[in-house]
């Protein structure tokens, strides 16, 4: 019998779903209070016209929107002082981050220096921010990263591009406004990349030494719903019903994320994209079987695993936990070819004179202390060639 492990779960966002629910933002900006609001978001999410909505919303219920759509993947320290000198210039009360993560973590990070000051590297790490934080209202328009569920901001240091984890509790957003209507006008890449990750939320938040009945509850459901609805939403990109569950699951694996962490596959990722331009999804995809692999030889995950495939319906309940596993595995597998992503490292460009550098700094991650079995960075190079 697995002992449980104690918790104390204080749940901070407000979480509000259905089709075409962003036609709510107005009324639930004024009730932070908010009086005028700095939309965060890219040009893409513009160009699809979900700013232009956002805004007339915002302003038939009162509530004055200025804009910030200057937002890059992976936001870096200049970002944020980007969006600051507006949000300074505004006088705002109030965020909207509308978008990707990238628009949540940009959104999250210039919070932390309009109300506190400093610099992003000040809060580096956990619960560094003095002063109470400004409301943010998370409206994801993809499916994927969680941070609409998450207290921590994901900054790159713009000159040494090491990617910063500033957690606050008073970071979180206080609403996630879940609309899967807005994630139809997503590219299809978007889809593949932000649905990978949310399924490798799921997986890795499952099994790490920080997880909980808590936070398994969300990462099972997160699994069960991104990992089966995935495929469906590839093939029928206007299939709100299973944008939905995607959009769905992905926050549910925000939420396991808060309470639990990542492990190593997100350890593995971010040393590729730093040096090979790897989207993220992409990495972790890749990384996750792998990984899953190396965690299973410890018999306590793998019963985790094998829990795991049963409650998404990939595995009966007269297969054996190898038997089990076996099938997660090749879900796993299936799910990045079906997507048409690279399943070796040789398709990123990655040669083995590279594997030293990448198993050093994944195994500087801070992602890897929470993986079920530790690694060293020996146990890095083997998995990265084993990927290779």
């Amino acid at each position: 019998m697995e002992h449980l492990s104690s918790f104390d779960i204080q749940p901070r966002v407000r979480l509000v779903f259905g089709e075409n629910s962003v036609e709510r933002l107005g009324e639930l900006a004024r009730e932070l209070p908010a009086k005028r609001a700095l939309i965060v978001t890219d040009s893409g999410i513009v160009g699809a016209g979900h700013v232009a909505r956002a805004t007339a919303i915002l302003e038939a219920a009162g509530v004055e929107a200025v804009v910030f759509a200057e937002v890059h993947e992976n936001p870096t320290t200049e970002d944020v002082a980007r969006c600051l000198e507006v949000a300074k210039a505004c006088r705002i009360d109030a965020f909207i981050g509308l978008g990707g993560g990238s628009s949540m973590d940009t959104a999250k990070g210039c919070n932390f220096l309009l109300t506190n000051g400093g610099e992003m590297r000040d809060y580096w790490g956990v619960n560094r921010a003095s002063k109470p934080m400004l409301p943010l209202i998370a409206i994801p328009t993809t499916a994927g990263t969680g941070s609409e569920c998450q207290s921590f901001a994901l900054i790159s240091d713009a000159q040494t591009h090491h990617k910063m984890a500033c957690g606050d509790v008073k970071a979180a957003p206080r609403i996630a406004l879940l609309d899967p209507v807005l994630t139809v006008s997503q590219p299809r890449g978007v889809t593949v990349c932000t649905g990978i990750d949310a399924i490798t939320h799921a997986v890795e938040t499952a099994v790490t030494n920080k997880r909980t009945p808590y936070s398994r509850l969300y990462s099972r459901e997160a699994f069960r719903l991104t990992v089966n609805t995935l495929p469906i939403v590839l093939a029928e990109p206007s299939n709100s019903a299973a944008r939905g569950q995607m959009l769905l699951g992905a926050a549910f694996a925000g939420l396991a994320i808060e309470a639990s962490m990542l492990g190593a596959a997100h350890s593995m990722a971010n040393p590729l994209t730093a040096h090979f331009g790897t989207t993220h999804g992409q990495a972790v995809g890749l990384a996750l079987p792998h990984v899953v692999r190396f965690n299973a030889q410890a018999p306590e995950i793998l019963a985790l695993y094998h829990d795991l495939a049963l409650y998404a319906g990939l595995a009966d309940t007269q297969d054996s936990a190898n038997i089990a596993l076996e099938k997660l595995l090749f879900r796993l597998q299936e799910t990045l070819e079906t997507a048409g992503l690279a399943t070796r490292l040789t398709e990123l460009g990655v040669d083995e004179e590279s594997i030293p550098l990448l198993a050093k700094e994944a195994a500087g991650q801070w992602t890897a202390n929470f993986n079920p079995r530790a690694l060293t960075q020996e146990d890095f190079e083997r998995l990265y060639r084993e990927a290779l």
